[in-house]
């Protein structure tokens, strides 16, 4: 596979792009599970799920969008 190849720039996209959006969803759900005082174990499952739901749809759309913009 070529180094500059249209898959290796999506997948480094959606690599990109999750990594953000974890970054993000961790951030953004540990400041709604203090603010909405969700009870105790349970505040480990609501930032899990807005981490991997952040970083899920960032990394879609970052790959889209580099598959789109590999076409030029």
């Amino acid at each position: 596979m070529a180094k500059d190849s249209c898959l290796s720039r999506v997948v480094a996209g959606v690599a990109v792009g999750g990594a953000v959006g974890g970054a993000v969803g961790a951030v953004y759900g540990t400041y709604e599970a203090i603010r909405f005082k969700v009870p105790g174990l349970m505040k480990i499952r609501y930032i899990g799920q807005t981490t991997m739901g952040s970083a899920a749809i960032f990394g879609l759309f970052l790959g889209a969008g580099s598959l789109i913009h590999c076409g030029r």
